[in-house]
C-alpha cells in the first residue's frame, strides 16, 4: 500500500508544473497534500480513480489540505473539532478498517516566533487528537508538521536555533510527540541520512545548493512500523518548494 504526502503551495500553480504528471507516476493509494490554497470548485480537472476529501481555509487562497483516496473510507473527519484551530483547513483524517490515515499541515511559528505560543498550543491538541485515535487503531500521519527535529534535519542548524522550525520549543514538542508512541519512519529506515530535506528556501539558490530541512513526515504509530516496507524523499520532483515524500506498508 502506497502513500504519497506534498506541500504543493498552491495546486493550481503545481497543476501548471506538471502535477498530474507526478499523479500518475506515483500511482499511489492516497495521495495527501498541504497548502492546496483553492477551493473545491476551483479544481476543473478530473481526478479519475480517486475520491477527493478536502479541508479548505475560511481564508481563500491560503493553506488548505486534501486527500486523494482510491478507496472510500468508513469516516472522514475535518479538523480537529476544535474551532480555535479549525478555520484555516489543516487536517483530514480518513478511517479505515485497519488504520486512520491524518493529513496534516501545522502551523509555522512565523517570523520571529510570534505565532509559537499558537503552535504550541496547537501541538498539545494535535498530540492529544493523534492520541486518542491510536487507543482505538494504528494511525498514520503524514503531512508539513514545520519543524526539523535534529541537526541533522537541516543544512545549517547553528544558524537556525532560534528560527521558526528550529526552535527548541518546537523540536521538544515534536520529541514529545513522537514519545507517545509514534516513528518517524523515514529516520528509523535511515537513521545517518545527510542531505536529506524536503524543503528549500526559493532564495539564495537554496534548491541547487541542497540547502534545505526535512520538515515532511510520515510518521506510524509503533506498531505499524514492523510494516513499513520503505519510506523515501523525492528531492528530484519539482513543482513547490517542497518535494513528495512516500511511504509503502506490506498489506
Amino acid at each position: 500500500m502506497k502513500f504519497v504526502s506534498w506541500n504543493v503551495n498552491g495546486l493550481r500553480a503545481c497543476i501548471g508544473k506538471g502535477f498530474f504528471d507526478t499523479l500518475s507516476d506515483f500511482d499511489a493509494d492516497f495521495f495527501c497534500m498541504q497548502e492546496t490554497k483553492m477551493q473545491p470548485d476551483q479544481l476543473t480537472e478530473p481526478l479519475d480513480g480517486y475520491h477527493a476529501f478536502w479541508n479548505s481555509a475560511e481564508k481563500k487562497g491560503y493553506s488548505g489540505t486534501l486527500i486523494l483516496a482510491k478507496q472510500p473510507p468508513l469516516r472522514v473527519t475535518l479538523g480537529l473539532s476544535i474551532p480555535e484551530h479549525d478555520t484555516e483547513g489543516r487536517m483530514v483524517t480518513l478511517e479505515y478498517d485497519q488504520f486512520f490515515l491524518v493529513n496534516c499541515y501545522t502551523p509555522n511559528a512565523q517570523r520571529e516566533l510570534a505565532r509559537l505560543d499558537y503552535r504550541l498550543a496547537w501541538d498539545a491538541a494535535f498530540r492529544d487528537y493523534l492520541c486518542a485515535l491510536d487507543a482505538q487503531k494504528p494511525v498514520i500521519l503524514c503531512g508539513d508538521l514545520n519543524v526539523a527535529h535534529t541537526e541533522i534535519d537541516l543544512k545549517n542548524p547553528k544558524s537556525n536555533v532560534d528560527n521558526a522550525g528550529f526552535s527548541p520549543q518546537e523540536r521538544a514538542s515534536f520529541t514529545q510527540l513522537l514519545s507517545c508512541g509514534f516513528a518517524d519512519t523515514f529516520r528509523r529506515l535511515h537513521p545517518d541520512a545527510t542531505g536529506a530535506y524536503t524543503w528549500w528556501s526559493y532564495m539564495f539558490q537554496a534548491r541547487k545548493n541542497n540547502a534545505g530541512w526535512r520538515i515532511d513526515y510520515f510518521l506510524v504509530s509503533e506498531r505499524l512500523m514492523p510494516q513499513v516496507v520503505s519510506a523515501d524523499i523525492h528531492a528530484d520532483i519539482i513543482g513547490s518548494d517542497h518535494c513528495p515524500v512516500s511511504l509503502t506498508l506490506a498489506q
